[in-house]
């Protein structure tokens, strides 16, 4: 395939959910051929198409059979900008939690209605995604009411007044006999 072939197919089967930049697809086409991974084929004029070689037939079967590793988490931005937020003075932690919360409950019912189109059989790979972004936007909101609860036990919302408390009027009178 060529590369535009290749982001296309990708797309393709991911839905468009993260698009590929076709810079980025050649990029890592030259570092696959450099490797041993890929090959250019003859092209026609200035395209030329790749195929796969038994190295790297080995090396996607090997990806294929290999679990996902857990231990090195990308960078979470939503948990990032929670873990701060509780940190920083001033700012309303509940209300990054919900209006986050609502975000995520509108990407859920979007999720949801494209789910409820008429797909084709040849769209399973694409119902595979979308089936992930509905388990982890619902994670996401499970995760979203355990934080709310957790920061309003450990910081109540509203705080009682350090001042003094106003005299009591019948002992105030009791003193002015």
């Amino acid at each position: 395939m060529y590369g535009y072939q290749l982001r296309s197919a990708f797309e393709e089967s991911t839905g468009g959910t993260w698009p590929l930049n076709i810079g980025q697809v050649y990029t890592t086409l030259s570092r696959l051929e450099r490797d041993g991974f890929a090959r250019a084929l003859p092209g026609q004029d200035s395209q030329r198409p790749y195929e796969i070689t038994e190295a790297g037939l080995a090396d996607l079967e090997k990806w294929f059979t290999t679990p996902v590793s857990r231990t090195e988490r990308p960078r979470d931005e939503l948990t990032i900008k929670l873990a701060l937020a509780v940190t920083t003075p001033g700012v309303n932690v509940t209300d990054v939690v919900q209006r986050q919360r609502s975000a995520t409950m509108r990407a859920l019912q979007e999720f949801t209605r494209m789910k409820a189109r008429e797909h084709g059989p040849g769209d399973l790979s694409w119902r595979l995604v979308l089936d992930a972004m509905v388990f982890q936007a619902e994670a996401e909101i499970r995760w979203l009411d355990h934080c709310e609860a957790t920061v309003l036990r450990h910081r109540p919302a509203h705080p009682t007044p350090t001042s003094p408390a106003a005299p009591d009027p019948s002992t105030q009178e009791a003193h002015s006999r």
